[in-house]
């Protein structure tokens, strides 16, 4: 089955275009990364794909449905967001803030059952931060945060969960964490990834197929290898790099080529 698909989006900020003749299919299950410099549309991109920002023309599908049919409840049953930005100054705990992740399956008094009690803990076990559960947000760490918003998501039981950057601002050690917690949260859970990714190197380790945006335009859609060339990265970022194989893999690897290396050449 199909996950999401999209065609011929078209989305505007007043006058000015953002995405333009946007088509494209992500397959259920699949570990998909949209990657792209910045101002090319990659966060306005998964914000319509999660109703935030609504498109100005084009079709959408979630899970053969058309997008249109969706309440804002039922959509949040089938799909998770987790923005590049959490925050910090929350004033719950972490138990808390996963357990918001169940609102789409409350009843209409909006309470949680034993159930939802044993679906957060298991959220908190699966993420690694069930030690956490009575701190509050603005005692932890960035990292800390961002596996704490990830763990609602997951306790939403959505069969596609939306990251938007969820790198961005941690160590290398957490980056890696987190991207393994992603590909851990396909294999073991079946869940559909959907990322928006500034980083190139780590959208090649863990990505099963990559988006490359430019100007609100489609570049190149395939595996990382057909995606990560030398010539269309060099036309998409308009810098100068090298591309070789990683030694780890079957996947590229990217290398920034600094003014002062060029200069001395």
């Amino acid at each position: 089955m199909i996950a999401v698909h999209i065609e011929n989006l078209q989305c505007s900020y007043g006058k000015e275009p953002i995405l333009q003749e946007i088509s494209f299919s992500i397959e259920t299950g699949e570990f998909f990364i949209i990657i792209g410099p910045n101002g090319s549309g990659k966060t306005t991109l998964l914000k319509t794909i999660n109703s935030i920002i609504k498109p100005q023309q084009g079709n959408m599908e979630i899970l053969g449905t058309p997008f249109q049919t969706y309440t804002r409840k039922s959509l949040a049953r089938l799909l998770a967001f987790v923005p590049q930005e959490v925050p910090s100054d929350f004033p719950f705990t972490v138990k808390d803030v996963v357990l918001m992740g169940r609102y789409p399956h409350l009843g209409v008094f909006g309470l949680e059952k034993e159930q939802d009690q044993e679906i957060a803990k298991e959220a908190m076990e699966f993420t690694d931060i069930l030690h956490l559960a009575t701190r509050r947000l603005s005692q932890l760490s960035g990292g800390e945060r961002q596996r704490v918003f990830i763990a609602r998501a997951i306790c939403q039981e959505p069969q596609i969960i939306l990251l938007d950057e969820p790198t961005a601002s941690l160590d290398l050690a957490h980056q890696v964490r987190t991207m393994d917690l992603m590909e851990r949260l396909k294999r073991e859970k079946g869940i559909t990834v959907v990322m928006v990714s500034h980083d190139i190197n780590l959208a090649a380790m863990y990505g099963d197929r990559l988006l490359l945006l430019k100007e609100g335009k489609i570049v190149k859609l395939g595996k990382p290898a057909n995606v990560i060339t030398f010539e269309i990265l060099e036309e998409a970022y308009g810098c100068v790099l090298m591309v070789n194989p990683s030694p780890l893999g079957d996947f590229p690897q990217v290398t920034l080529v600094p003014q002062r290396i060029l200069l001395n050449s």
